[in-house]
């Protein structure tokens, strides 16, 4: 398994891989020349001569930048990486590149899109559909029946209540409670949560 990206947030996606049997680290990558070292593991800069069954995993948590690396990288994308104490039902589908950390809890026919982010302790319940690229944060509650667009923000300790729809792109505040559909690029925050101002995404 090939690294890309020795932030804090790749430190939590070693955890996942040490809990994982059959899975081991090869190689961890960053573009910043000043990170020489991630825990025990030498940092290289480059992705060169990468083997086309090497799997990688995008170690970086901010969503656009998870997409923009997506869509130019020439590479294979790890299966999903599911911490061995993380609860997932054998009902519920996740796409290539997603991260499952620990504690979190994914429920039945749950869809969870590529290239996401479940972080420690959150809560997907039955029948949520969760485009790519979206991160839900520590301690969120996803209830049933909810959609999430491409590239939204879950906060942390945030809950979406049954049945709503939130769009891309959107950000959702720490602890904010969604009572109504959200629309694209919206900031919302606050229980329950309001549009505070509206994201500018360039490059989506």
């Amino acid at each position: 398994m090939i690294i890309y990206g020795a932030s804090g947030h790749a430190k939590v996606i070693i955890d996942i891989i040490k809990s994982l049997p059959n899975h081991s680290i090869d190689l961890v990558i960053d573009d910043n020349p000043a990170i020489n070292k991630l825990l025990d593991y030498e940092v290289e800069h480059e992705l060169l001569d990468i083997s086309p069954d090497r799997e990688v995993v995008l170690a970086i948590g901010k969503n656009m930048i998870r997409y923009n690396l997506a869509g130019k990288l020439n590479i294979k994308f790890c299966s999903p990486l599911i911490h061995s104490s993380a609860i997932v039902s054998d009902s519920s589908m996740l796409g290539k590149g997603s991260v499952v950390m620990a504690q979190a809890v994914i429920n039945s026919s749950a869809v969870i899109g590529e290239h996401c982010i479940i972080n420690s302790g959150a809560m997907v319940e039955h029948d949520v559909y969760i485009n790519d690229f979206v991160h839900i944060s520590p301690g969120a509650i996803i209830t049933g029946n909810v959609k999430i667009g491409t590239g939204t923000h879950v906060g942390a300790g945030a809950t979406i209540i049954p049945g709503m729809e939130v769009g891309k792109w959107v950000t959702i505040g720490a602890g904010a409670v969604v009572i109504e559909n959200i629309p694209d690029f919206a900031v919302v925050v606050g229980n329950p949560a309001k549009v505070v101002k509206f994201n500018k995404i360039e490059d989506e």
